[in-house]
């Protein structure tokens, strides 16, 4: 099967046929940025994941790499999940956990290394740690970093046998040899039945501990999606426990479509990719694109910098050279503009604003802004169910700029510079429908509009 100009990515990664989720070992190495992703190539089913691999000299044009990890040893037989990467000593690291289905039908997971000199072929060195006693078989996502003293240090999820969630720490010199240091928090606390994709970023004034609890209760606006990636701000102590507080969670995203995010540094910058979904099984199996063969896209690389206690996430500047027709003009309340193609780009900067509005982009996608209350509300049409669902958040700031990644089957908004974002799919099968329709009564700015050319073989 051939993917459909309807639904099609083109500066988006995504998989040429199966399955693609988590985005791992994310790295810069040999003058290649290199990103890696779950992926099952057989089948849109969650199952038979290896690791699939693009790589890129400018984080922008990406080129296919062969398969990097597949399932080949007693220890990594039924998968290769999620993990991250280093570089040391010239060579590349990926951690990763491999997951077992023994002969009774019970399971068994494994964190393990696999090295590599050229960036393409690999090594498997084997599991690295005994499985820690008090938890459930859930451990898994490895990422590792190391410390201004040499020390290598080692996060990974974990579910306890109590079911709640929790991190772990483990701790080596020589990225073979691990010892425990235990739970990343002091008091055992709950927050959700299972904690997946951890991630430590340290910024010269606070660290931040990201992660992707699942089992979290809605409320009201928060916690929507089955299950949330976000953050808490704290600090990092020597004896690698996290002194922050889980009742000051922010989700990343409050879109529809955001699941296990994770970073790496390069250029004394912090950049980030998330996996673009956060359907339930149903809503998965219903997306069109699995007529095609094929289902889920990751995110754009997002910079990522900590402003007064906020994580800000920031189309990279490296996104520009994507640019190619483009247009500006002014924004004076009502207006409509048509998308110069279904890869496109658009920034809206409001000089005056002092009435709600909403913005519809091609007769689907409603973006709504609440004046009296600040808060953005998006909506979009459930492919499954055919109704109109929505995601909303309070502004901590008056609403000055929406920026817009907007593909054919995908839209990443990024509101006041990055302060919020909502990531979403969205299946429209009209490929000349490509409106942009502003609905106001007194609203003036700025507009451009880009269209983006194709970034991925």
């Amino acid at each position: 099967m051939t993917k459909s100009e309807a639904y099609t990515l083109k500066y988006h990664i995504t998989p040429t046929q199966g399955l693609l989720n988590d985005p791992n070992g994310l790295v810069y190495f040999q003058g290649h940025y290199h990103v890696f992703y779950q992926w099952n190539p057989y089948g849109t089913e969650h199952k038979n994941k290896s690791w699939g691999h693009v790589v890129s000299t400018d984080l922008v044009n990406w080129s296919r790499k062969k398969v990097a990890l597949v399932p080949s040893k007693p220890y990594d037989k039924d998968g290769i999940y999620s993990g991250g990467s280093i570089v040391h000593d010239g060579k590349l690291y990926l951690f990763y956990t491999g997951n077992v289905i023994r002969d009774d039908g019970s399971r068994a997971s494994y964190q393990c290394v696999a090295v590599s000199e050229d960036g393409e072929e690999f090594r498997k060195l084997g599991p690295l740690f005994e499985h820690p006693a008090g938890y459930t078989r859930h451990v898994r996502d490895p990422k590792v970093w190391q410390d201004s003293q040499g020390t290598w240090w080692l996060i990974v999820g974990a579910q306890r046998e109590n079911l709640t969630g929790d991190a772990l720490i483990y701790t080596s010199e020589d990225l073979i040899h691990w010892s425990s240091q235990g739970s990343f928090f002091e008091q055992e606390q709950s927050f959700g039945y299972m904690w997946e994709c951890p991630d430590v970023i340290q910024f010269p004034e606070q660290d931040v501990f990201v992660f992707s609890p699942q089992g979290l209760e809605e409320e009201g606006d928060k916690y929507r999606n089955p299950n949330q990636s976000g953050y808490i701000v704290g600090l990092l102590s020597e004896t690698g426990k996290f002194l922050g507080k889980l009742s000051e969670f922010n989700e990343l995203d409050h879109g529809f479509d955001f699941y296990a995010p994770q970073t790496f540094k390069t250029d004394n910058r912090i950049i980030m990719f998330g996996w673009m979904s956060a359907m339930t099984g149903e809503i998965e199996q219903a997306v069109p694109t699995i007529q095609e063969g094929w289902v889920h896209t990751l995110t754009i690389p997002r910079e990522m910098t900590l402003e007064d206690g906020v994580l800000y996430q920031k189309p990279i500047h490296e996104l520009q050279l994507l640019r190619q027709h483009e247009e500006h003009g002014e924004i004076r309340s009502n207006g409509q503009w048509n998308l110069p193609s279904l890869a496109a780009e658009v920034i809206m900067r409001f000089t005056k604003l002092q009435e709600s509005f909403q913005i519809v982009i091609r007769n689907d996608v409603q973006i709504e802004f609440n004046h009296e209350h600040n808060h953005l509300t998006v909506w979009r049409t459930n492919w499954l169910t055919n109704e109109k669902e929505h995601r909303r958040t309070v502004l901590s700031h008056p609403l000055a700029e929406l920026h817009m990644f907007i593909e054919s089957s995908s839209i990443e908004l990024f509101v006041n510079q990055g302060e919020e974002v909502f990531s979403l799919r969205y299946f429209l099968e009209d490929i000349q429908e490509r409106s942009i329709r502003l609905e106001s009564a007194d609203i003036e700015g700025a507009f451009s509009i880009y269209s983006l050319q194709k970034s991925i073989d």
